[in-house]
């Protein structure tokens, strides 16, 4: 399980999608903007309340996520 307290997730926020510090920032926005090409200067000049630690959390989660293994379950 990925703990990280600046991930946060809440069905009443961005529909239950991982998101930063509970804010409508999510993980998948700050990847994409990496993916992108976007530097942590440029995030951050655009997102001036996020952090360069948030982008660093949002990287960490979604490396986590996607080495995550989900076995389908069988009765």
């Amino acid at each position: 399980m990925f703990i990280d307290e600046r991930i946060t997730s809440n069905p009443e926020v961005m529909g239950g999608k991982p998101c930063i510090r509970g804010i409508r920032i999510t993980v998948g926005t700050i990847v994409g903007l990496i993916a992108s090409g976007n530097s942590y200067k440029q995030i951050l000049e655009a997102y001036p309340y996020l952090e360069e630690e948030d982008i660093i959390a949002a990287l960490r989660y979604a490396a986590w996520r996607v080495q995550e293994l989900e076995i389908p379950l069988t009765a």
